[in-house]
């Protein structure tokens, strides 16, 4: 496929290097030259620099005969008017658009061809608010990600002393809990990736992904660690738009306080929110933490524009007595080295934002990407199209499928029933089919088996 990226900031990066590995023509336009050289140093990527909105530097990227545009620019306005100039001048059959100002946002009809003609809005915001909220659905959850709806989930979880199954192997959990059934996809220890067998066994600080219906996932998350208590008392610092629309989700369910630094902000936080209390004030201020009772707090949710910032009032909050502390970490290079000391979860926009943007690029009919363990693996779901003569995996057992090696299927979701995989299944048409990748350079092959033979057509 031949794809334009407008923008090489964290988040064009790190997609030109997930799709220059899937064997993609990438073309990543910016104004930074020593940024395009950069990528070009360790990237198999063409660079154009220039502006790109203007439609000389697009033609000069090759827009016309690009199948697709993604406009990940700083600018919106720049993003807009990119695919605004893709349809018009070079008919591009896929423009993806990054846009993060409300205003726009909340005008739903400038996304049209009589308008804007964009294909896929993508709001980094929204994005990350939504992962955040699934979060603390699932207390001691390290991520938490929905398929088919909503109709199962894939958790993944650290492994703790009191969990009934630690040190034990895992065919242990279908006759501690008959009723339930689940998969683990994989396990991470000590970084390595496991794909997990039935006599596998589970230790402490294993990182374990599971999958199973969504009712059924807090109490499987009771077999590897102690069920935590519910959350009630949330803070959140940084009254910005992730942290307005945070505050927006949350205040129906919990009890939730912001904190802000500008007084401005605080007087439109409080016009525009019901519930929530709005502090003014410095959240890495140990006093006001104490003022506001930071040891009876649930989770605090650190979200301003600011790494170190995020980093410092998370630590502060932690060690003050918060049960568990949240920091938006915009800087992929500290996220490993913060999540599971002091930070409990460290949320990369950038990566939440690419797994947005994979699900509308995948090839085969795949309706969601979920990008695992800061972008190492990967989650898919796809549909099974055509039959037993035009489809690699239509009619066939689990176990007659030939996986790509570090591939395991988790699930399929069958019309309103979920499904989790055992050899004798055989997949239908139609059915939503759940994999995990390890080893993301084998995402090609994966979308190959679910792509249809033309003898369907």
């Amino acid at each position: 496929m031949k794809i334009i990226i407008i923008g090489a900031g964290q988040v064009g990066g790190a997609l030109a290097e997930n799709l220059a590995n899937e064997e993609n023509d990438i073309t990543v336009i910016d104004h930074d030259g020593a940024r395009l050289r950069e990528l070009q140093d360790h990237l198999d990527i063409r660079t154009v620099h220039g502006q790109g909105a203007h439609p000389n530097i697009l033609e000069q990227a090759g827009a016309e005969d690009a199948d697709m545009l993604i406009a990940v620019a700083n600018s919106d306005e720049v993003n807009m008017a990119a695919c605004q100039v893709a349809y018009t001048l070079f008919k591009t059959p896929t423009k993806i658009c990054r846009v993060r100002a409300t205003p726009y946002l909340a005008k739903k009809e400038l996304f049209t061809n009589k308008a804007f003609p964009i294909d896929v809005l993508i709001s980094p915001e929204q994005v990350v608010t939504k992962h955040i909220t699934r979060l603390l659905e699932y207390p001691g959850a390290l991520q938490a990600l929905d398929f088919a709806n909503g109709k199962a989930r894939l958790v993944a979880i650290k492994a703790c002393e009191g969990g009934p199954l630690i040190g034990h192997d895992l065919s242990f959990l279908r006759q501690h809990m008959p009723n339930i059934d689940t998969r683990v996809a994989a396990i991470f220890r000590q970084g390595q990736p496991i794909i997990p067998s039935g006599k596998t066994v589970i230790e402490v600080d294993d990182e374990v992904f599971f999958i199973a219906a969504t009712d059924h996932i807090r109490a499987v998350m009771s077999e590897l660690q102690p069920l935590e208590k519910k959350y009630r008392r949330i803070i959140i610092a940084g009254g910005g738009n992730i942290g307005f629309r945070l505050a927006k989700q949350l205040e129906r369910h919990y009890q939730v306080k912001i904190i802000e630094t500008y007084h401005e902000r605080c007087v439109a936080l409080s016009e525009s929110l019901e519930k929530t209390i709005v502090l003014h004030g410095n959240a890495a201020g140990k006093d006001l933490l104490l003022e506001e009772n930071i040891e009876d707090t649930d989770v605090f949710i650190a979200v301003t524009n600011d790494d170190e910032a995020n980093i410092m009032a998370s630590m502060l909050a932690k060690r003050i007595g918060a049960r568990k502390v949240v920091a938006l970490i915009s800087n992929p290079d500290y996220v490993d080295l913060i999540q599971g000391g002091e930070i409990d979860i460290a949320v990369s926009p950038q990566q939440t934002t690419i797994g947005s943007l994979l699900t509308h690029i995948r090839k085969g009919d795949v309706v969601n990407v979920h990008s695992l363990r800061r972008g190492a693996a990967e989650s898919i779901e796809a549909v099974a199209h055509g039959d037993e003569h035009s489809s690699k995996v239509v009619g066939k057992r689990l176990d007659e499928i030939k996986l790509p090696s570090g591939t395991t299927i988790g699930a399929i979701v069958r019309k309103q029933e979920v499904l989790i995989a055992h050899d004798h299944i055989r997949i239908e048409a139609d059915d939503h089919v759940i994999l995990f990748l390890i080893d993301k350079q084998k995402v090609r092959e994966v979308e190959k088996l679910f792509q249809v033979g033309l003898s369907f057509f």
